[in-house]
C-alpha cells in the first residue's frame, strides 16, 4: 500500500482528500504547515506527496526545493493559483504534476496513480546514444570525459525520450504526454523544462545544438559525435 503526506493547512480540505485517497487504497499521513511536514517526510517516507502551496511557517514551494533536495519522490503540488507562470515556478522547484483549485476528486486519485505507477515502474535502463549514456532510475546522465550530471525526475522523462529517438523530431504534444503522462501541462512547460535540460548538457550550444528547436513542430536529439 503506498503511503502518501498530504500537506494542506486547510483542515477541512486535508480531511476529504484523506477520505479520498483512503477509499482508493492509500494510507494517508497528514501534515498542515511547512515544518511538519519536513518533520513527517523525514519520519514516515512516504511514496508520494500532496503539497498545498499556502502554508504557515514554509510555504510549499519552499517545501517542494527542500525535499526535491534530498529525494526523487513524486511531489502533487495543488494551488488556487493558475497562471503559467505559477505552474512552471512549482514544476521548476521540483514538482512533478500541478493540479488548480477547486479540483475533481477522480482526476486527483487518477495522477497520483499514474505519478507512482512511473515513479515506482520506472525500469533500471540504461540508454545510450554516442558518448551520452542515461541512467533513468539514478537520474544520471554520462557523457564521456566529464563528470554526471544530476537531472530531475522531468528532465529525466524528457532526455529518455530524445535519446530513444535519436535524429528524429518529436512533437511538442508527443513529449507532454511522454514527460507529464497528460495534457494538463502546456508548451511553455515543455519550453522551460527544454530549456533547463539544455542549460545543464550544453551550456556552450554547439552547431547544431545537442536539443535543436524545430519551429512551430517540436524538438529532435542530435547526438554528438563519439
Amino acid at each position: 500500500m503506498a503511503k502518501i503526506l498530504i500537506v494542506d493547512d486547510d483542515l477541512a480540505l486535508a480531511d476529504v482528500l484523506a477520505f479520498t485517497l483512503r477509499r482508493a487504497g492509500f494510507d494517508i499521513v497528514l501534515a498542515h504547515n511547512g515544518r511538519d511536514a519536513l518533520d513527517c517526510f523525514t519520519s514516515e517516507q512516504p511514496d508520494l506527496l500532496v503539497l498545498d502551496w499556502v502554508l504557515p511557517y514554509l510555504d510549499g514551494l519552499e517545501v517542494c526545493r527542500r525535499v526535491r533536495a534530498e529525494s526523487n519522490v513524486p511531489i502533487l503540488m495543488l494551488s488556487v493559483r493558475h497562471a503559467d507562470d505559477d505552474v512552471v515556478a512549482a514544476l521548476e522547484a521540483g514538482a512533478d504534476e500541478y493540479i488548480t483549485k477547486p479540483f475533481s476528486p477522480r482526476q486527483l486519485v487518477a495522477r497520483i496513480r499514474a505519478l507512482l505507477r512511473r515513479a515506482l515502474g520506472e525500469p533500471n535502463e540504461i540508454l545510450r546514444s554516442g558518448p551520452l549514456s542515461l541512467n533513468v532510475e539514478r537520474h544520471e546522465l554520462f557523457w564521456e570525459g566529464q563528470p554526471p550530471i544530476r537531472l530531475t525526475r522531468l528532465e529525466t522523462r524528457l532526455l529518455r525520450a530524445l535519446l530513444q529517438n535519436p535524429g528524429c523530431v518529436l512533437t511538442s504534444e508527443s513529449l507532454i504526454l511522454r514527460v507529464w503522462g497528460s495534457e494538463a501541462a502546456t508548451h511553455e512547460m515543455l519550453k522551460q523544462l527544454v530549456y533547463r535540460l539544455r542549460v545543464k548538457l550544453e551550456p556552450e550550444p554547439g552547431s547544431p545544438p545537442l536539443i535543436e528547436t524545430i519551429p512551430n513542430t517540436g524538438y529532435v536529439l542530435n547526438p554528438p559525435p563519439c
